[in-house]
Formats: structure tokens, C-alpha cells, sequence
């Protein structure tokens, strides 16, 4: 028996839609990509301050887009609670699909309970598991939600994601410290325009 009153349901976490396959990374091809660019740039990749470089740039990608294992402890609602449960603030970073260039930010994320609780630390592993990917900002708030969604059967859902991206911020507009939200509401938090409107202020 756990803190809760209840044998815990141990649910593995889907990763749909993923880009990557973390399982089919090469990292010599990775190295040899990586000095390829340096020279494409026109680097001296004899530089002192660069031996070393193509291997640390093929085992920072490799981090950055291979995620953690985890088990998503759920537990019975016994107490029947159905008001919001959220996470606020969880810090995440990612890679831009388009760039390779990273954003990074918070995520906010909510749900209300149907039958199953969740574990709170879940919340952030659930953010993670998603950001270590080639990312879309929208795409990756749509699949934190549809995770929520699919694992715990909730009445509702609610996810914001506020990021700054660096592919806007250090090259093209140039615009720093500019951030981007985006959000997927499910359930009762769309259907019900009070409980909709307690997430966004309690995000805010």
C-alpha cells in the first residue's frame, strides 16, 4: 500500500509522432557531420579551441534529443477530487525543427481527475519526455495534452507552453526576450468557460 491508499498503476508513457529515433543514433556519422560543417563555415578546424569540437557537438544532440525512461505512476482517485490540478513553471528546453537552433521556456500544465490521479513530479518527466525531440512549439503542447488525455482519462485538460525562441531571437528578426504561448485546452476546461478561464489566470 502507498500514501495514497491504494497499489499504485504503473502506466508507460507513449512518445508518439516522434522525429527523432533515439535508437538509431550514430554518433562517428554525427562526428564526421559535425567537422563537415566546420569546414563548410570555413572554420580552421586546427584550431586548438576546436579539436574536440565535432565530438562534443555529436554527443550534445545525442542528449538532446534521446529521452529519459520514466513510469507514470497513476493512483485511484479515491477521494473523488474534481477540482484543477496544475504544475506551474516547469522549465523545458528543445530544438527547433526548423533550425536545429534551440527555445526554451515553462510549461503549465493541468488536468482535472477523472478516475486516476497522477504522480505531480510525472507532470515535469511528461514535459521532458516530449521536449527531447526536433520540436514545433504548438506540436509539443498538443502532445503533453494528448498524453494527459490518453493516460489518465481526464475530465479535462489544459496545457500552456510560453517559450523564447532563439531562431527569432540571435538571427532573423532579432527580437529578444520576445516569447511565444501557445495552449490546448480539452474536456471541461474548453467546454466550461468559468473553468477555462480559472487555468488561464492561475498560468498567467
Amino acid at each position: 500500500m502507498n500514501a495514497r491508499g491504494s497499489d499504485p498503476q504503473v502506466v508507460a508513457p507513449a512518445t508518439p509522432g516522434r522525429v527523432v529515433d533515439a535508437s538509431k543514433l550514430d554518433l562517428p556519422a554525427a562526428e564526421r557531420a559535425a567537422l563537415d560543417l566546420l569546414r563548410a563555415i570555413g572554420a580552421d578546424i586546427d584550431s586548438p579551441g576546436l579539436v574536440g569540437t565535432p565530438r562534443r557537438v555529436a554527443a550534445s544532440f545525442a542528449e538532446l534529443v534521446t529521452p529519459a525512461e520514466f513510469a507514470a505512476t497513476s493512483f485511484a482517485n479515491e477521494n473523488g477530487y474534481d477540482e484543477l490540478v496544475i504544475a506551474r513553471d516547469i522549465p523545458f528546453h528543445t530544438l527547433c525543427m526548423h533550425h536545429l537552433l534551440p527555445f526554451f521556456g515553462q510549461a503549465h500544465v493541468a488536468y482535472v481527475p477523472g478516475e486516476k490521479i497522477v504522480g505531480i513530479s510525472k507532470l515535469g518527466r511528461v514535459v521532458e519526455a516530449f521536449a527531447r525531440d526536433l520540436q514545433l512549439q504548438e506540436r509539443m503542447t498538443v502532445q503533453i495534452a494528448d498524453w494527459l488525455e490518453e493516460t489518465l482519462k481526464p475530465r479535462g485538460v489544459g496545457v500552456v507552453l510560453s517559450a523564447e525562441h532563439t531562431c527569432m531571437t540571435i538571427r532573423g528578426v532579432r527580437k529578444p526576450g520576445t516569447r511565444t504561448v501557445t495552449s490546448a485546452v480539452r474536456g471541461s476546461l474548453r467546454d466550461d468557460p468559468r473553468a477555462r478561464q480559472e487555468l488561464f489566470s492561475l498560468v498567467e
